[in-house]
């Protein structure tokens, strides 16, 4: 059968749309793409170790598996083929992920206790549970680590916030009220 008939798997194909790494949101439309410094550290550390490490192993390993003959039975032709394209796929990501950031170190805002970006937020809810969290970047934030991106709907609610406040969260089971206690930032660097 003639290649050109043979219907690619999904994903496998390398178009050129936006590759959006599985799980990590979409940043909002004309939104700014707000990271900590620590995160875009992480982020271009990332992206130099695929292109100056990972990626030329794997283009070594595909050319010589190319070398050996038939492609069309060579695992490691066509598990290198596939590799190579999810790397790429990251690298396009990172690069564009990169390019639009806005670096916003949090350090300027120490002793402040108004909410911004990069802010450590303690709060309670009605029911006098309290919660800790750290407002980040969409590209950095783990919620096991109690870190949330800047345009989840509790960071939303907080932001601009100062300890004492109440503000209002709209969640799925009805508008919750919560209390803003503690508002930390690191310290600056130096």
């Amino acid at each position: 059968m003639n290649k050109a008939f043979v219907k690619e798997a999904e994903g496998d194909g390398d178009l050129d749309r936006d590759e959006q790494a599985p799980g990590l949101p979409a940043l909002p439309a004309g939104a700014r793409n707000y990271m900590t410094p620590a995160g875009y550290l992480r982020l271009r550390a990332e992206l130099m170790a695929l292109l100056d490490v990972e990626r030329p192993k794997v283009v070594e390993v595909v050319s010589w598996a190319a070398s050996n003959g038939d492609r069309s039975e060579n695992g490691d032709y066509l598990y290198g083929k596939k590799r190579l394209r999810e790397i790429d796929r990251r690298i396009r990501f990172l690069t564009r992920r990169l390019d639009i950031a806005e670096v916003a170190d949090p350090s300027v805002h120490h002793g402040s206790d108004q909410v911004f970006f990069g802010a450590t937020v303690t709060y309670a809810n009605s029911r006098g549970e309290e919660r800790t969290i750290t407002i980040k970047g969409i590209d950095e934030a783990d919620s096991l680590e109690g870190e949330v991106s800047w345009v989840a709907p509790i960071a939303r609610a907080l932001l601009k916030a100062r300890a004492g406040d109440e503000v209002t969260l709209p969640t799925p089971g009805g508008v919750e009220r919560i209390e803003v206690l503690r508002v930390r930032y690191p310290a600056p660097a130096g």
